[in-house]
């Protein structure tokens, strides 16, 4: 998946972050998964999944604390 930034994120609707958020944990699982077995090729890739995932979660509270 492509890193995401958070001007991009901020563009999205709310579902569509749910829908980013579901495929990035589905990716992350995989990665971990596949670096504890037998390693990964890029292990900065499991980082930047986890800050993305972050993002995400990050602009998801700002937009839920705005409705308010």
């Amino acid at each position: 998946m492509v890193i995401l930034r958070s001007k991009e994120l901020r563009d999205l609707s709310p579902s569509d972050l749910e829908v980013k958020l579901t495929e990035l944990h589905a990716e992350y699982d995989t990665l971990v998964s596949k670096g504890a077995v037998a390693g990964v090729d890029n292990p900065g890739k499991i980082k930047e999944t986890r800050r993305t995932i972050a993002r995400v979660l990050t602009i998801m509270n700002e937009n839920k604390q705005q409705g308010e």
